[in-house]
């Protein structure tokens, strides 16, 4: 009877199985490694990072030593991860476990380096997530989007720690411009992140749906979800999902796994000797390059470039919105106080662009120019430095200009704040160009005869041009030796021909001493103006289009 009984439970356990296999054709499948792509962040040199970490780590010397990798069983996995205390869901999976071994063993180095910049970043982290009252192991997120590096840059663009896309960063208020731009800032980064991920967790009601919408967007999910018969579970629209997408729930699992495991796979910070200050903030609304406050204030420009990813020229712009700047605690008093002296350090060498460039079309005589001196209206909030800075001089410039004893300025105000050339006046230059022709006596006049020319355009034919311009056809086709009356557009046709008197210069009488010794070069010269010459005098010289008012068109 028992063997009997164990028969049909084996059959029907066979019988369950088959069934399920059916329905679930690809739940059974084995996932390779090389059948889902891991993160960016996950394939990046670590030379580069390094270098775009800014940190110094040469001189690192851990009495920590890192040993070769510890490989667990899976219910050692399985556990450790279940008793996380975590409000999200951080389930093990032989996917999970591929992407606890590349950071356990292929990419430990970096795990090492990554624990050091966390104790930078993951506080700030923390502290946003809690505002917004997110889980906080979303502070792991960043490892597997960028690695840390707040300057990373992905193959479709996505910039920074949180991997924006420049719309998405925008419309959560990012500011992108050829100078700046805060995907890269940290802090406005982050920010934006957690209030991105919060409308996410409001469509979807579930933390592994939402960090897979953050990595390929909401409508890649909502098809994925559509596919899968309106299923709302991470794991049973898996393989609905991008193939990008199926690795980042997995690869963000094992990054909590890493960070909070690391000492049991003999991983150990890569601590770095490079002084860790404390910093403040600062607002700034002049413009003002790195290299000034680096040589005025002695703070190194690499700092300065860490502190500060998101100006992406060393150059904080000159704008009426003001822009946050991080600089050692111990420094900003400085920079308060020595803030016109920096704006104006060595300004035109690292400040290149200039904001008036009349000077240089003065001389064309095309304007005229009232007075020598440009004045500025002082409004509130303004002074000397300011003004200084935005007018790229100096404060002993406006003092001396303005006859100011003190710094002290009133509101209304009108201050000299640069010098402008004179353009000579058009009557004198009508003069002086009259006088110039008057003293030039070595010139005769010629009769030339000159074609004035037309352009074919749309819906012109010979009688019609021949009949605005008060030619006949024959001479149109004799003057462009057309054979027929078919024109293309775009061809210029001579329309009238006209006899001017030309002034040039009358010969010069040649010794034959002086013509048997040309200088070098003058025959090229000579042979050029001999060309000149002969296209005037043969009227293939081509003046403006002449267009008359004789017909409406």
């Amino acid at each position: 009877m028992k063997k009997i009984l164990l028969t049909l439970f084996s059959f029907a356990l066979a019988v369950s199985w088959a069934v399920y296999a059916q329905e679930s054709p690809q739940q059974n499948k084995n996932i390779e490694d090389n059948s889902i792509v891991p993160p960016e962040s996950l394939n990046e040199h670590l030379a580069t990072l390094l270098h775009e970490w800014q940190i110094d780590f040469s001189k690192s010397d851990n009495k920590c030593r890192q040993g070769m990798n510890v490989m667990f069983h899976d219910s050692v996995y399985t556990k450790r991860l279940y008793e996380m205390p975590t409000e999200m869901e951080m389930s093990y999976n032989h996917v999970v476990r591929q992407y606890i071994d590349m950071y356990a063993n292929r990419r430990r180095d970096m795990v090492g380096y990554m624990l050091t910049i966390g104790k930078y970043y993951f506080p700030m982290f923390e502290e946003a997530l809690d505002k917004h009252g997110l889980p906080l192991e979303l502070k792991y997120l960043p490892v597997i989007e960028s690695a840390l590096n707040p300057i990373a840059v992905s193959r479709v663009g996505a910039t920074g720690l949180w991997q924006f896309m420049l719309r998405t960063g925008q419309g959560y208020g990012l500011q992108v411009n050829s100078l700046v731009d805060e995907r890269r800032d940290p802090h406005k980064s982050t920010e934006a992140a957690v209030r991105y991920l919060k409308d996410l967790y409001a469509i979807y009601g579930d933390w592994n749906l939402v960090i897979a919408a953050y990595n390929c967007g909401p409508g890649n999910v909502n098809k994925a979800i559509a596919r899968s018969g309106g299923k709302r579970d991470y794991w049973q629209i898996y393989y609905n999902l991008p193939r990008e997408t199926r690795g980042y729930v997995p690869a963000f699992i094992a990054a909590n796994y890493i960070m909070n495991f690391y000492e049991r796979h003999n991983i150990c910070p890569i601590e770095s000797y490079q002084e860790m200050v404390a910093l403040d903030t600062v607002h700034v609304n002049n413009q003002v390059h790195f290299n000034q406050i680096s040589e005025v204030l002695n703070i190194p420009l690499s700092d300065i470039r860490r502190w500060n990813p998101q100006f992406k020229k060393d150059v904080v712009p000159d704008n009426s919105q003001n822009y946050a700047l991080i600089l050692p605690t111990n420094k900003v008093y400085a920079f308060l106080e020595q803030k016109d002296e920096i704006a104006n350090f060595r300004r035109n060498d690292f400040m290149t662009h200039r904001e008036n460039t009349d000077q240089y079309l003065v001389s064309s005589g095309s304007s005229s120019v009232s007075g020598t001196n440009v004045y500025y209206k002082v409004r509130k909030g303004d002074n000397l430095g300011r003004i200084a800075s935005k007018h790229r001089v100096t404060v002993k410039q406006l003092q001396a200009w303005n006859n100011l004893k003190t710094t002290r300025i009133s509101v209304g105000k009108n201050l000299i704040v640069g010098k402008r050339a004179v353009a000579q006046p058009v009557q004198q230059q009508t003069e002086t160009l009259v006088a110039q022709q008057t003293a030039n006596t070595s010139t005769e006049t010629v009769t030339k005869t000159v074609n004035e020319y037309y352009r074919v355009r749309s819906g012109d034919n010979l009688g019609k041009i021949a009949q605005r311009n008060r030619v006949t056809v024959a001479q149109l086709r004799s003057w462009n030796g057309l054979k027929s009356d078919n024109i293309s557009v775009g061809k210029n046709l001579v329309v009238r021909k006209k006899t001017v008197e030309v002034e040039q210069p009358k010969p010069v009488q040649q010794t034959a001493e002086t013509a048997a010794q040309p200088r070098e070069g003058s025959s090229i010269i000579t042979n050029y103006l001999k060309e000149q010459l002969e296209g005037i005098d043969t009227g293939s010289v081509e003046v403006p289009e002449i267009e008359t008012s004789t017909e409406d068109e």
